[in-house]
């Protein structure tokens, strides 16, 4: 069989049989979201699961004062809105897509039966909810023993890790990205990163854009995530 990368890489479909994953891919129903359209809202019913194959995905959360805060991305293998449509909740946040973007969708009843004639991807799927877990958890440590300087490098990094594209001048980071956005991922300020930027800037380091960032040194990244060294 002949896959897409999305789904030939995707953990949410690792180690599953041909026929198992033949069932599971004509379960599905295919959609596209043009840039900035929503596969769906915080609060909404969670009634679809979905799996990235083109383009990437914006996840965000309204805080009690009505500002929404980037949480996250999700690039093309990956699957978001599981865990809400398993427990039969609201979607816990929106998801955003930046620019057109694909996916294949399951529905609540069609996963529950999938679930149950392939156990092999209620195991994918406890991996991927324990990886977020973990992320999360990790997440809480930087913020609560880092750095605001090692917590964007951080997380730059990451994000390198999953849409970075080498070019001639280093790694772009394939995605519109704001300051803004940058900040809400760290829990700093658009003050904050806008200054960290500057100095990296001065040293070499990145090449921020209006909407993106050029990592021209990425060793020197992992230098200052690590905490290896706070010289300049």
């Amino acid at each position: 069989m002949n896959l897409p990368d999305a789904i030939a890489q995707s953990d949410f479909l690792r180690d599953l049989t041909p026929s198992a994953l033949q069932d599971i891919l004509a379960s599905a129903r295919e959609c596209q979201r043009a840039d900035g359209a929503f596969f769906f809202l915080e609060e909404e019913e969670a009634s679809r699961a979905y799996l990235v194959l083109e383009g990437q995905t914006k996840l965000l959360q309204t805080t009690a004062g009505g500002h929404q805060i980037v949480l996250g991305y999700v690039v093309p293998g990956q699957v978001f809105g599981v865990i809400a449509v398993l427990e039969e909740a609201s979607y816990p946040l929106s998801a955003q897509a930046l620019g057109k973007c694909r996916a294949l969708s399951w529905e609540r009843d069609a996963l529950y039966q999938l679930l149950t004639r392939h156990p092999r991807l209620g195991l994918n799927i406890m991996r991927i909810m324990a990886g977020k877990i973990y992320q999360f958890q990790k997440r809480l440590q930087e913020m609560a023993t880092q750095q605001v300087e090692q917590r964007i490098a951080r997380t730059i990094l990451r994000l390198a890790a999953q849409v970075g594209r080498k070019v001639e001048e280093g790694v772009l980071l394939d995605m519109p990205l704001s300051r803004q956005d940058l900040a809400e991922m760290t829990g700093t300020t658009l003050y904050t990163v806008s200054r960290v930027l500057k100095d990296w800037q001065k040293r070499g380091l990145v090449e921020p854009g209006r909407m993106n960032i050029l990592i021209r040194q990425p060793h020197g990244l992992v230098i200052i995530a690590e905490g290896l060294s706070s010289a300049h």
